[in-house]
């Protein structure tokens, strides 16, 4: 049964991953824009996070999907979701009335306040399912299973 629900965790969190990459993808400026808003980076680093983020977030969501690479895609997400509830905590905690950009967009919104205890429970749950994913490892329907099957030997039989 924890394999067919860590095959569910994987599809809903690949699939968030790509919905958020492919929004963004298109508007790698926008992407940097939504980056230093956090105001967190310096310059240059902000930069570069910005243009990779929405590359690493399909590349992410496309495994988890797939179920390649299972484990590493699940820490990385696991980590790229913790950074972003601490960036989007930060941001609320100083004042900051931005658009979390994670969907695209990005820069002042003046709801901004409003929305944090929604983004932050929506990545702190996507965080939960990333370490059910990490914990399972191999589940249902997934690429490693094919790639990385293990013998009888290997399994211990």
């Amino acid at each position: 049964m924890k394999e067919w629900l860590a095959l569910v965790a994987r599809l809903v969190t690949g699939g968030v991953w790509i919905w958020a990459g492919a929004a963004k993808i298109t508007d790698p400026d926008g992407a940097v824009m939504a980056v230093r808003a956090y105001q967190l980076l310096p310059g240059q680093v902000a930069e570069t996070v910005g243009y990779a983020l929405p590359t690493l977030e399909v590349v992410i969501g496309a495994a988890l999907i797939l179920g390649l690479l299972t484990r590493g895609a699940a820490v990385v997400s696991a980590l790229l979701f913790l950074a972003f509830i601490i960036g989007i905590a930060s941001a609320w905690a100083r004042g900051l009335e931005i658009d979390c950009g994670c969907f695209g967009g990005g820069g002042y919104d003046p709801d901004a306040a409003s929305k944090y205890p929604w983004e932050i429970a929506r990545d702190t749950g996507l965080l939960l399912l990333s370490g059910f994913i990490v914990w399972v490892g191999n589940s249902r329907l997934g690429l490693d299973r094919l790639l990385f099957r293990r013998t009888p030997t290997e399994a211990g039989a």
